[in-house]
Order: structure tokens, then sequence, then C-alpha cells
């Protein structure tokens, strides 16, 4: 299963070890203020989801390890729209890695790697409209604004990409494995 690596960043697949991590990032009330903490067993869910994800669909989330350090600081990847066939981005990353253009790399990168490894035609984004440095970063890797809209019991932003039109910078991809 593909990895990624950026100038900063390593891209890997989750694994059953991850879940004493995954647990402290999506416990942590300030990082999931708009995505809403997770319990130990919503946690093991997700986990399984996110190895899941990969093993159906060659896609997914991924653990995102800081190279500098080897620590893994948040998860960035695909996965499908709430009650939808589309294709969504989505990260999360620790607080103590947040405004250093870690959320952007990673996301730049996933972008690619659905783009031009999975050939997906579209990806979408939704942001609650207040938590601007997750616009940000949406705008940042090139997406655009399409509506308001409702999902995950929330109102949200919509952003899309489209294949066709979307134009990548390579500076920060360095290799897949």
């Amino acid at each position: 299963m593909p990895e990624i690596e950026t100038a900063r960043l390593q891209l890997r697949h989750f694994n059953l070890n991850d879940f004493d991590y995954l647990f402290r990032l999506y416990s942590d009330a300030e990082v999931m203020k708009y995505l809403l903490p997770r319990t130990r067993e919503q946690t093991q869910a997700s986990l399984s989801k996110h190895i899941q994800q990969w093993q159906q669909h060659n896609f997914g989330m991924w653990a995102v390890i800081y190279k500098e350090t080897g620590t893994m600081i948040g998860r960035c990847g695909l996965g499908f729209l709430e009650n939808t066939p589309e294709v969504e981005l989505g990260y999360v990353f620790e607080k103590s890695y947040w405004n250093m253009g870690l959320a952007t790399e990673a996301s730049l990168a996933t972008l690619k790697f659905g783009f031009w490894e999975v050939k997906l035609d579209r990806i979408v984004a939704i942001a609650h409209p207040e938590n601007i440095a997750s616009v940000r970063v949406i705008q940042k890797v090139g997406m655009k604004y399409e509506k308001n809209a409702s999902y995950y019991g929330h109102d949200v932003v919509y952003y899309a990409a489209s294949n066709s039109e979307w134009q990548a910078d390579d500076s920060l991809y360095i290799s897949q494995s």
C-alpha cells in the first residue's frame, strides 16, 4: 500500500498499534472542537475504518509523521463524505503543530495522490465556517468554494477540486513508495 513522503512529513498507513496516539488526538477537546471528541470505542471504530478503507478502496487516511522527530502528529487523507459517493479530504493535527503549514503540506500530497495515483475525478472538502484555519488550508491547496451545506449534523462550507482543473505545486512532494 502506498506511502507518501513530503519535505517535512511521512504519510504512512495506520496500524492497530496507533490506537493510543489516535485516542489522545481524538479526545483533545481543542483539537476536535469542530469534529467532536471521540470515546475509546469511537476511536477504535475510526482506526478500524482507516485501515479497512485502504483495503477496500486503495485510498484512506494516513498517519502523519513529522520526519524531524519521527513523531506522529496527526492524520490526513481521503474518505467518503457522509452518505455520498464523493471523496473527501480530511485532516486533524495536534495543536502544537498548528500554524506551521503542515496541514497544507499533507493535504497537497493527499490531493496529488488522489488525482494522480487513484485517478479520482473530483475531491471535496468541508469545514465549519468558523474554523478559519481549516478553511484556509482548503483554499491554499487550490479547492474552490461551491456552496453551504449540511454534513455530519453541522452547517459547513463545501469546497471541491476536479482532476482536470487542479494545479499542483510539485515542490513539497518527494516520493511515493
